[in-house]
C-alpha cells in the first residue's frame, strides 16, 4: 500500500522516517522529496508498505503524530492523474498587450 505523508520536518531524514514506519510492518520503499535546485526536503514523501493491513495500521498510528515537532499527514496515496502534453503555459509569449 502506498501512502502520502505529509507535514516532514526539514531535519527528518530519510532513515529516521523509515524506522517510524517500522513499527507498523515492512517499509518496501520511502522517497521524501527534495526541491530540484536546492536539495532540500520540500516536506511530504512517499512510503510504500508492504501490504493493506501495515499501511492502514501506519495511518491508524501515525496520523497527526508528532516527528521532529511537526504532526505528520498520513493517507493512502492517490494514483497520480495524467497530465496533458505540451509543458502548458507559464513562459512569456510576446504578442500585443503583454508585457
Amino acid at each position: 500500500m502506498k501512502l502520502f505523508v505529509a507535514n516532514i520536518s526539514r531535519e527528518c531524514s530519510e532513515d529516521e522516517l523509515k524506522e517510524v514506519f517500522s513499527q507498523f510492518g515492512t517499509v518496501e520503499s520511502l522517497n521524501i522529496i527534495k526541491d530540484r535546485d536546492t536539495g532540500q526536503s520540500r516536506g511530504f514523501g512517499f512510503v510504500k508498505m508492504e501490504n493493506r493491513e501495515a499501511g492502514e495500521a501506519a495511518i491508524a498510528g501515525l496520523h497527526d503524530k508528532e516527528v521532529h515537532g511537526r504532526a505528520l499527514v498520513v493517507n493512502e496515496a492517490k494514483e497520480q492523474q495524467k497530465r496533458p502534453a505540451g509543458g502548458g503555459g507559464g513562459g512569456r509569449r510576446g504578442g500585443p498587450g503583454r508585457y
